[in-house]
């Protein structure tokens, strides 16, 4: 079945800056863009009242997504463009619209400099349950962010593409986290900087004295797994060039950190299937608040 890439639309700023960012991928992809607007169902005391009606309320709802789609097919010619009309809970629909796409773009209202992203519940809890690729988007993202400078020195979508930014944990490097980021680096015709930050084992940490040979042999140890971790997707995609960070310290502070120069930012999302419920994980939920470029989020068994 031709999977599309959807983009969740309420008319806000970030939704918008998603349905752009959406058409991009799409274009980069071959695929189609659905853009789907929802309408929660008006209560029914207001859907009496006089100025507003249920129909009426329907009918302008619905003017959004067809008006965004036929703004979205001008900007983006090529792309084939449609648009739905949805009624119910967002994150409801939202989740049940993922199980046919290829990706899921939302809109994230972005807080600028350090503060990255304002996740709201209704992201959080589609990242939490889709079980296909999320890509979040801040609201004031344009195409020209996610590329380097020109030779004036401004940032320029004439330019070549920052790299993709994946986060990976060696310990269970799964191969549909990291064949997203590849094909993602592949499409953009940059560079793959994947990171991988790791502290000591707690036994090591707890009543052992400092020891700059057992920091390096442990350094070793990551940077040699991660290796050996990538070899398979170098020799699958030999024309993106693989920049490899094994560092000491935070995961998280290091892919926000690494955010500020890429053009996507990759990290994971253990399915989990069990009466405890969905999990986004602590690297992940960190990543989506300060990240200062787009995230994906890649659900992975």
């Amino acid at each position: 079945m031709l999977r599309t890439i959807i983009v969740g639309l309420d008319g806000s700023p970030e939704s918008r800056a998603a349905a752009e960012w959406a058409a991009r991928e799409a274009q980069l992809r071959d695929l189609p863009l659905k853009i789907v607007h929802i309408w929660e169902p008006v209560p029914e005391p207001m859907a009496q009242a006089p100025l507003l009606g249920t129909e009426t309320h329907q009918h302008w709802t619905e003017r959004i997504s067809r008006e965004a789609a036929d703004g979205i097919a001008l900007r983006h010619p090529g792309v084939t463009v449609t648009g739905e009309h949805v009624g119910g809970r967002p994150g409801e629909v939202l989740t049940d619209a993922a199980k046919t796409a290829e990706l899921l773009v939302l809109g994230s209202r972005g807080l600028g400099g350090i503060g990255g992203f304002m996740v709201g519940s209704v992201g959080l809890s589609v990242v939490a349950h889709a079980e296909r690729p999320v890509v979040l988007v801040r609201a004031l993202e344009q195409a020209a962010d996610e590329h380097a400078m020109d030779p004036a020195g401004i940032p320029s979508a004439a330019a070549p593409s920052r790299p993709v930014v994946l986060g990976l944990d060696i310990e269970h490097p799964d191969a549909t986290l990291i064949e997203f980021a590849f094909d993602a680096a592949e499409r953009r015709a940059t560079a793959l900087r994947v990171v991988h930050g790791w502290n000591p084992p707690p036994y090591y940490a707890y009543g052992t004295p400092a020891s700059p040979v057992l920091h390096e042999a442990l350094a070793l140890s990551d940077s040699a797994a991660l290796t050996d971790a990538l070899r398979p997707w170098r020799q699958k995609h030999p024309g993106v060039k693989v920049v490899e960070e094994s560092r000491y310290g935070s995961p998280a502070v290091q892919l926000v950190e690494a955010s500020r120069e890429a053009s996507l930012v990759v990290v994971g999302r253990r399915i989990r299937r069990s009466p405890l419920g969905a999990h986004i994980g602590h690297v992940t939920h960190a990543v989506l608040h300060h990240s200062a470029a787009p995230v994906a989020v890649v659900p992975h068994d």
